[in-house]
């Protein structure tokens, strides 16, 4: 009895020990799991508002139309270049070849004046040497006119000197005539010889005077001869530009027709109505057979390679937060992770891009914490069956270190 009761005292020492060690090494273990908790939810920031993002692209028709075919249905797989609609192209056609006929009319007109430009010239040319071999002819004609008056005016002189002689002659056969120291006939002759100098004398100051006319003439036609080449030289460069700028006229008109051709020809490539890029048709809202109208909304194309997540996070959460982070996104539709990168901060938060931003102008200012959008890119390849849309709810979590 003596010995046993030591040995349950001993007993219970120990067992309070293990119980004392066993709570210790718990308490341990819960502070230590406890710190690696608070570490691990420390580690990360992470949100519910969240959803998979990307372009939207509508497609819209330029130009006023029919619908001719649509060989696309909503939500068919499309290729970039891919055809979407076809619009009615017949007046489109019809305004192509009037365009091209107008052209090639206003090309003919250029190819009929280009050629006048050389043959203006060359007609100009010509007129300037004929005008100056004219002037050449006519002052000639005047050095010939004043030689022959100058031999006139000489002949004058002589048949002067010639008739004074022979009136000298008469007075004398008069006295002697009188006297009767010569015959009756020696004196007529006399008489006749005057009368014939005298005749001669008027023939030719008659000369004189019709050369002088003529010098007179060869003047008048050589002044006309000078005017006449003056202004052919002076018109030359006149015709020569007229020539030019109709030929630059004509140019310009057929350039004109040119960008006439080349407009419609683009109106008539907006008939048929392409993918921007390869993706999804959504929202198709139009049929064969009916009439669109310019900027006009016929469906839309998602591109489904370029996918990013928009996270809206609070102000709160962002203190941490750095661009080229590491982010696990769980996607709910289909309870899968993928992996991301932390792209970039948005310039103001959501609600500044409202329609209807909060403004404190009551003075009754309650404090709300702000969510800001945080563009978080995936990585390239993990999404071969194109599973993702834009609007799928996720929730990211982006690893702080």
């Amino acid at each position: 009895m003596y010995l046993r009761v030591p040995w349950k005292r001993g007993k219970k020492i120990l067992l309070r020990a293990i119980k004392i060690v066993v709570f210790l090494v718990f308490l341990a273990a819960a502070g230590f799991g406890g710190m690696r908790l608070w570490s691990y939810f420390n580690s990360y920031e992470s949100t519910d508002d969240a959803q998979i993002d990307g372009d939207i692209y509508p497609i819209t028709s330029r130009i006023a139309g029919t619908i001719l075919h649509m060989p696309v249905l909503d939500n068919e797989l499309v290729k970039k270049g891919q055809l979407l609609t076809e619009l009615d192209p017949r007046d489109l056609t019809m305004s192509v070849d009037l365009a091209k006929a107008t052209l090639r009319e206003s090309e003919s007109q250029v190819a009929a004046a280009r050629p006048n430009v050389p043959i203006a010239s060359l007609a100009t040319e010509t007129s300037i040497s004929n005008s100056g071999s004219d002037l050449e002819n006519v002052r000639a004609q005047l050095a010939g006119a004043q030689k022959d008056r100058e031999s006139a005016l000489a002949d004058v002189r002589t048949a002067e000197a010639d008739l004074l002689k022979a009136q000298g002659d008469l007075t004398r056969y008069k006295q002697l005539v009188d006297k009767d120291e010569i015959s009756r006939q020696q004196y007529d002759q006399a008489v006749a010889t005057v009368r014939s100098l005298a005749a001669k004398v008027d023939a030719k100051r008659s000369t004189a005077d019709a050369d002088t006319h003529a010098i007179e003439a060869a003047q008048a036609r050589l002044r006309q001869a000078m005017t006449t080449k003056a202004e052919a030289e002076s018109n030359r460069p006149q015709q020569l530009a007229l020539q030019n700028a109709l030929v630059a006229s004509r140019q310009a008109t057929a350039g004109v027709q040119r960008t006439q051709l080349e407009r419609a020809e683009l109106t008539l490539s907006y008939a048929k109505i392409v993918s921007p890029v390869a993706g999804i048709v959504g929202k198709k809202s139009v049929a064969p057979g009916q009439e669109v109208a310019p900027g006009q909304q016929l469906m839309f194309v998602i591109p489904l390679e370029n996918l990013w997540v928009t996270a809206n996070f609070k102000e709160t959460q962002l203190k941490k937060m750095r661009p080229g982070q590491r982010v696990t996104v769980h996607v709910d539709a289909y309870d899968r992770e993928y992996e991301g990168t932390l792209d970039d901060f948005a310039g103001a938060s959501g609600a500044k891009f409202s329609l209807l931003p909060p403004e404190n102008a009551t003075g009754n200012y309650v404090k709300v914490v702000q969510r800001v959008p945080v563009r978080i890119r995936l990585k390239p390849g993990q999404d071969p069956e194109h599973l993702l849309r834009p609007g799928m709810s996720v929730d990211p979590k982006v690893w702080l270190n």
